[in-house]
């Protein structure tokens, strides 16, 4: 069974940086695609980043692009998210996630394993 542990989230300054992590086991992953997705109080999960298990095309929400980024240590078998130049809109819950086929996917559901999700909070 597929298991997805985040870590990494916490307080941090407008302007700041994080390093989420997602520890990833159980599977074999090596024709998975990685993402990483949030979500805000009262409002949907949205995609953020993801990038095949292997490495490769990395792809990223508008709203992060130049600022986060995302990459992959195969031999740790986990998966990273820099977010540098944070703002207070990127405050939610960040999920890492995976699904069994490599691809640009953005909706929440072509994933089909989840974290449990770590929380980014962004504040003065």
């Amino acid at each position: 069974q597929v298991q997805l542990v985040e870590s990494g989230g916490g307080l941090v300054q407008p302007g700041g940086s994080l390093r989420l992590s997602c520890a990833a086991s159980g599977g074999t992953f090596s024709r998975y695609t990685m993402g990483w997705f949030r979500q805000a109080p009262g409002k949907e999960r949205e995609f953020v980043a993801s990038i095949p298990w292997s490495g490769g095309t990395t792809y990223y929400a508008d709203s992060v692009k130049g600022r986060f980024s995302i990459s992959t240590n195969n031999a740790k078998y986990t998966t990273y998210l820099q977010m540098d130049s944070l703002k207070p809109e990127d405050t939610a819950v960040y999920y890492c996630c995976s699904a069994r086929v490599v691809g640009m996917l953005r909706s929440p559901r072509q994933y089909d394993y989840w974290g449990q999700g770590t929380q980014v909070t962004v504040s003065s």
